[in-house]
C-alpha cells in the first residue's frame, strides 16, 4: 500500500482524483484538504509516498508547501495553470497534470510514480 494525500482548493478536483484512484488497491488516501497550510500538516503527519498538489491555493502555494518540507514525497501537480510547469519540474515533480485531464492521462502520471519508486 502506498499512501496518498490530495491538496487542492477545489472540491471537484479532489473528487476527480479520488474517483480516478478508486478501485486501485495499491493506493490508500490518507487525507485531503483545501489549502497549503493544512496540506503541510497532513504531509508531515502521514509522510505519504505521493501528493497530488495544486499550485494556487489559499494560505500557501504548492511551491511554498514544498519549500517547508524536510523530506519531499513524490509530487504530481494538478493545476489549471500551464505557466508553472517548468518550475514544477525544477522542484523534481514526478508529473504535471493540467486541468482538465483524462483518466488515461492520470493513469500515465501514476505509472511515472511507479517507475520512480522502482528505480
Amino acid at each position: 500500500m502506498k499512501k496518498v494525500i490530495i491538496i487542492d482548493d477545489e472540491a471537484p478536483a479532489r473528487e476527480l482524483i479520488k474517483e480516478y484512484l478508486n478501485g486501485n488497491d495499491e493506493w490508500v488516501i490518507m487525507g485531503e484538504c483545501n489549502n497549503g497550510v493544512d496540506g503541510l500538516k497532513l504531509i508531515r503527519e502521514f509522510k505519504p509516498d505521493l501528493v497530488f498538489l495544486d499550485i494556487q491555493m489559499p494560505g500557501m502555494t504548492g511551491f511554498q508547501v514544498l519549500d517547508r518540507l524536510e523530506e519531499v514525497p513524490q509530487i504530481i501537480f494538478s493545476t489549471a495553470y500551464d505557466q508553472y510547469a517548468l518550475e514544477a519540474f525544477e522542484v523534481n515533480a514526478t508529473d504535471y497534470l493540467l486541468k482538465p485531464y483524462t483518466r488515461q492521462r492520470f493513469k500515465k502520471a501514476l505509472e511515472k510514480v511507479q517507475i520512480n519508486q522502482d528505480s
